[in-house]
């Protein structure tokens, strides 16, 4: 479960991205364009402290771009190459806001919901009437799924497209451009569709994009 609060977040997390996306290595897009959601998904950190949502967007006419974000009270220790910028969250206070593949908490929930196929998190405000569901903007799914250890600390990150996040007990992929079959002769997958059926893949799909598309995979060591 994943509470929400209506609340004003200054910066906006898509203002953080606007600043944010052209200096990574594997985006295309346009440098002065705004990022538009075009929907979005979230895990559940099982001791409610870190908020984990993974962001789809796109700048023009540029391809889709998968973003997991991890949302904390605090800052990460050691964590600072994966700091977007910090909000104030008018219900939280001040939020810092990371790329989630250099957090621990990411890779644990990633590495579990691909092992036991458990879907994104339930999202919901609470009301004087009670709880509200929000409905999801998208459907993830597994598919081919392995056993997949329990997730040990991050040791290394390759950030690239996929991005790769090595730990103590597995790789994690995580596609950064989703292009959905385009023109441009890139491998639709992100780099993603090697490995077999077996090879425990996290998939999804959203309006206007109904074939599922790669999104994560379990990487063979």
């Amino acid at each position: 479960m994943a509470l929400l609060h209506r609340a004003e977040i200054s910066p906006s997390k898509l203002e953080l991205l606007a600043g944010w996306l052209p200096a990574q290595p594997w985006y295309a897009g346009p440098t002065g364009g705004e990022p538009v959601r075009v929907a979005g998904y979230r895990f559940d950190d099982p001791a409610g402290e870190v908020g984990i949502e993974t962001l789809l967007v796109r700048v023009g006419d540029a391809p889709v771009y998968q973003v997991p974000l991890t949302y904390r009270g605090a800052p990460l220790a050691g964590a600072e190459r994966w700091l977007l910028g910090t909000t104030e969250h008018s219900v939280l206070g001040p939020r810092w806001v990371y790329d989630a593949c250099g957090d621990p908490v990411y890779a644990v929930a990633l590495a579990t919901a691909i092992r036991t196929g458990g879907g994104q998190a339930e999202e919901y405000f609470e009301t004087d009437a009670g709880r509200e569901s929000r409905p999801p903007s998208m459907t993830i799914a597994v598919t081919g799924r392995v056993p997949v250890p329990v997730v040990g600390a991050v040791r290394r990150v390759r950030d690239g497209d996929p991005t790769v996040i090595g730990t103590d007990t597995v790789d994690l992929a995580v596609a950064r451009r989703l292009s959905g079959g385009d023109l441009s002769g890139d491998d639709p997958s992100g780099g993603l569709s090697g490995g077999g059926s077996d090879a425990g893949m996290l998939t999804g799909s959203w309006p206007g994009q109904p074939t599922p598309l790669p999104l994560a995979r379990v990487l063979p060591r």
